[in-house]
């Protein structure tokens, strides 16, 4: 039964979003290009922003946050997503690199550029 609820999620959650993308892509005629692109990079978006900004919390494995072995509390921030732990001194500090920070903004700004060259496309396609 728990491996059917996991099917459904999966389902519901990348399946049906990246379906629906695809055919209202297809029906304005995006290029078959342009869709894939924005696609994976929406996803790693999500993917990435998801762990960018969970990674000191301590919900499932407390021995590997970044924020427990200095007894500090963990903090998050969902956009730009982001997590620091809150020390002592009250300082927050990030427990995330300037490069995985990189992929995020990378991905983003590939998803939103696809977005405008598909409109850009579309137009050119019209006249």
């Amino acid at each position: 039964m728990k491996a059917l609820i996991l099917l459904f999620a999966v389902f519901v959650v990348f399946v049906m979003p990246t379906t629906l993308v695809w055919l209202l892509g297809r029906r304005a005629r995006v290029p078959h290009w342009m869709l894939i692109v924005f696609l994976l990079a929406g996803w790693l978006t999500v993917a990435v922003g998801l762990a960018l900004s969970q990674r000191a919390q301590p919900s499932l494995f407390p021995e590997t946050s970044p924020c427990y072995g200095t007894r500090s509390t963990p903090v998050s921030q969902y956009f730009p997503p982001d997590s620091f732990c809150r020390h002592a001194d009250g300082e927050l500090r990030t427990v995330n690199g300037a490069n995985a920070r990189l992929v995020f903004w990378t991905a983003a700004n590939t998803t939103l550029a696809m977005a405008i060259a598909a409109a850009f496309a579309r137009r050119r396609q019209r006249v």
